[in-house]
């Protein structure tokens, strides 16, 4: 988010988040000596909590009143699955931890996963998250099949609101079965999939395995992708494995592969540091990056007129449903490729209960 920050664990195992330079005199807190409570700057000695708090300003006399009247800036930090998140916002305006429905999946085991960088804005990379058409392309007949041939089907895209944000729903004729992928956007810069390897072969009722992925700002040109994954233990995965990104996440491929194979890391960072939204020219497959980009800027002008952003359910004790699946139904196709193309948009509906 443009700001210099340490974060440290005292050795009370509590996490602390404050600004990098000390208020004393400006030595980076980097080199700072972790505490039983608290962090100790090298230079001087002054040691502060996690909350900030001055506790100690060794060599001052007792009638300091600097103690009091100085404070380290710092954020609260919430500890889950292996993650630290930092709320920065107003103080008097933190909400619950949102916890969705995939946190807690029967016999899945939710696991720290994929950290890599992006040279872009945090906004494109969201953007390619609700443009489902780009996987037939990009992942496909562009580039090869980069995860399986299912995903060269061109897809029925259909996309709603939700109370969290929006999804959208791809639905594909893969012979005589019919795919729907749904995957979820969660405002302002969360979304979850389901992993790339269906094959849409046989019939699947609502497979859940998902990846739910923040993109967070480090600063206008710069992105850190941080994900969380369900985990079956029957696939034998290492921890190696699901700390790896996924295909053309990352720049881990020689340029000149990459060139010829292009995937997400590509074509996100090449539209430019940041994205020039005056030079596009959007078509009617883009309507999903069209509500997400309103989602986001609706919420830019409600913090702006001094209100909150849309809240997710708000009681920290309800998980906020939400819907990325992979189902694959045995449907015949109709004889009318018109009237297939309805059947398909009907039942990816149906699929999440719209009718």
């Amino acid at each position: 988010m443009g700001e210099d920050l340490v974060v440290f664990r005292d050795r009370t195992g509590r996490v602390g988040l404050l600004q990098l330079h000390c208020t004393h005199r400006g030595t980076s807190l980097e080199f700072g000596i972790v505490a039983e409570q608290g962090i100790r700057c090298c230079y001087h000695g002054w040691r502060f909590d996690v909350d900030g708090a001055i506790l100690e300003t060794p060599g001052e006399p007792a009638s300091s009143t600097l103690r009091a009247r100085l404070w380290q800036g710092a954020y609260p930090t919430h500890e889950f699955a292996g993650l630290v998140f930092a709320y920065m916002g107003p103080p008097d305006r933190r909400p619950p931890f949102p916890r969705y429905d995939t946190y807690e999946l029967p016999g899945m085991s939710l696991e720290p996963a994929a950290q890599f960088m992006l040279p872009c804005n945090w906004l494109q990379i969201k953007d390619n998250s609700m443009d489902p058409v780009h996987t037939s392309f990009l992942h496909a007949i562009s580039s090869g099949y980069q995860f399986t041939p299912a995903f060269g089907a061109l897809a029925d895209l259909d996309w709603i609101d939700t109370a969290y944000g929006m999804l959208y729903i791809a639905t594909r004729r893969v012979g005589d079965h019919v795919w729907v992928r749904v995957c979820d956007f969660m405002a302002p810069n969360v979304h979850q999939f389901t992993r790339e390897i269906e094959e849409a072969a046989r019939e699947k009722i609502g497979s859940r395995p998902v990846v739910i992925r923040w993109a967070v700002p480090i600063d206008d040109t710069h992105t850190w992708n941080m994900e969380l994954a369900q985990v079956d233990p029957a696939w034998g995965m290492s921890r190696e494995e699901i700390a790896r990104p996924g295909f053309g996440q990352s720049d881990d491929r020689p340029y000149e592969e990459r060139q010829r194979h292009p995937a997400d890391y590509d074509a996100q960072s090449s539209q430019r540091a940041i994205a020039v939204h005056a030079l596009e020219h959007l078509a009617s497959t883009d309507r999903g990056v069209i509500m997400l980009r309103k989602i986001v800027r609706d919420g830019i002008r409600a913090v702006a007129a001094g209100r909150d952003p849309v809240q997710l359910l708000l009681d920290p004790g309800q998980p906020i449903r939400t819907h990325t699946q992979d189902t694959v139904l045995f449907i015949p196709a109709e004889s009318d490729p018109d009237a297939d193309r309805r059947l398909l948009r009907e039942t990816g509906r149906k699929v999440l209960g719209l009718g």
